[in-house]
């Protein structure tokens, strides 16, 4: 029976200066909307402790707040942005995180601040704007927009840890709030302005979280630990900076010096961490390289409790975290791709998600108590036991597969012959897994790029 097929890798077209402009928008979207949530990080600790009603362990909720809405709302939004598209969604989100962080601004209690960060985290759009990513860009291109949303997170992170404790001393904490503010008004102006309205949503798996799939997900237990790692992740950070801001006050250093700590700090991690992701992608060491890491955080957690009364000592601890807080989140993303099976992708990143701002949820809530009734050291020893069970797990962890996936376009073929086009498939160089969806008029691959030649596959076409 003659089949004809359409496959995305079938030729190698050059980028479009609408798919250029498309990604670039939308990562600068993700990083304002991020830089506004980073911001605060360092500086929230020192500064909520003003607020009437205030405590250690309501400042640490004020700080984690967002994390609980954003984990909460993931998922629906996306579904949601299926149902009226996706532009509209993320202009809710970007306004429910306006109306959040104008509220921070103006709250005049610890309970109306933790009121407008939950109110932050609400507009839970980052899922959706991957979403839109992928309407507006073709699958062959889809590496490079993921690499480049990935990239302007990272760099608004390290912005934003610099940049808080100099504008806070500027602006106040108010202002800094309304600063957010301002900056989610640019990013909806841009999301309107320079960003394509699609003509039909990618309903892709690969793209995005079905309810109906988390149940398979939850059962595999190589994502179930790299979900756990992420979740531990982020309750660390958002604990460690719970205590750090004010364990820097303590050794000496003004609030507003901070963050000329943080940007040496931050650059020679980042330096640093280049090699350990070469080895590991290029050595095919990421199981030995994420345990290492793992390890580091744990090291650098114990040398932020030790020798916290001293400068030179919490400096060399942080330097320390963040080499290895950098290996673990540009590592992760990549191994959830490597572990999810074919076409669940999407489904395995929306648990994942749900994890990280959960994550962080829990680590300024434990570490605003622990701050509270037992000390700042404390908080950092607390987190250990998180550490701990994520070194239990990677050692457990299978070693990944260098695979990534690859997705073809099926139009036209015959229904009733699906195992030989997933023989045919698999004989193909290279590909060691196949998923076909023909609802989905899709077939999802697990290929090995070494191997791999999309080329081979226009003797389908």
């Amino acid at each position: 029976m003659p089949l004809f097929l359409h496959a995305v890798g079938c030729s190698h077209l050059m980028m479009t200066p609408i798919e250029k402009r498309t990604i670039s928008t939308l990562a600068l979207i993700y990083a304002l909307r991020m830089f506004g949530l980073f911001m605060v990080l360092p500086v929230l600790a020192l500064y909520a402790s003003d607020y009437a009603g205030a405590s250690a362990a309501l400042v640490g909720i004020a700080i984690g707040a967002y994390g609980l809405t954003q984990a909460l709302l993931q998922l629906p939004f996306g579904m949601w942005s299926d149902r009226i598209g996706r532009k509209p969604v993320i202009l809710i989100g970007l306004t429910l995180f306006t109306l959040g962080s104008g509220l921070a601004a103006m709250a005049d209690s610890i309970w109306m601040l933790i009121l407008g960060r939950a109110l932050q985290g609400a507009g839970a759009v980052a899922s959706t704007l991957m979403a839109l990513m992928t309407d507006l860009t073709r699958e062959e291109n889809r590496t490079k927009a993921m690499a480049s949303i990935g990239a302007s997170i990272g760099l608004s992170f390290t912005l934003a840890m610099v940049a808080g404790p100099i504008l806070v001393a500027w602006l106040g904490l108010n202002g800094l709030f309304l600063l957010t503010a301002v900056l989610s008004i640019a990013a909806m102006v841009l999301l309107l302005v320079a960003v394509p309205t699609p003509k039909q949503q990618v309903r892709s798996r690969d793209s995005r979280a079905f309810f109906h799939q988390l149940g398979d997900v939850m059962k595999d237990k190589q994502l179930l630990r790299l979900s756990y790692g992420i979740f531990a992740l982020h309750a660390v950070l958002v604990a460690t900076f719970v205590a750090v801001p004010v364990l820097l006050v303590e050794a000496g250093l003004e609030q507003v010096d901070h963050g000329m700590v943080y940007l040496p700090v931050m650059l020679v991690a980042f330096i640093c961490m280049v090699p350990f992701i070469i080895i590991a992608e290029k050595q095919q060491k990421m199981k030995q390289v994420l345990f290492l890491a793992v390890l580091l955080i744990s090291l650098s957690l114990l040398g932020l409790a030790i020798f916290g009364a001293s400068l030179w000592g919490l400096v060399a601890a942080l330097w320390l975290y963040f080499v290895a807080f950098n290996i673990l989140e540009a590592s992760l993303p990549s191994l959830v791709s490597k572990f999810a099976p074919p076409g669940f992708k999407g489904s395995a990143m929306g648990l994942y998600s749900t994890c990280q701002f959960l994550g962080a949820f829990v680590g300024g809530a434990l570490g605003g108590m622990l701050s509270e009734h037992v000390s700042l050291s404390a908080v950092l020893l607390g987190m250990l036991p998180f550490m701990l069970v994520w070194l239990a797990l990677v050692g457990t962890m299978d070693k990944p597969k260098h695979l990534t996936s690859y997705m073809m376009n099926l139009e036209e073929y015959d229904v009733s012959d699906l195992d030989q086009l997933e023989q045919q498939l698999l004989n193909n160089n290279g590909v060691h897994e196949v998923v076909i969806m023909p609802h989905e008029n899709a077939a999802y691959l697990k290929v090995d790029n070494k191997d791999f030649d999309p080329a081979t596959l226009k003797s389908f076409c």
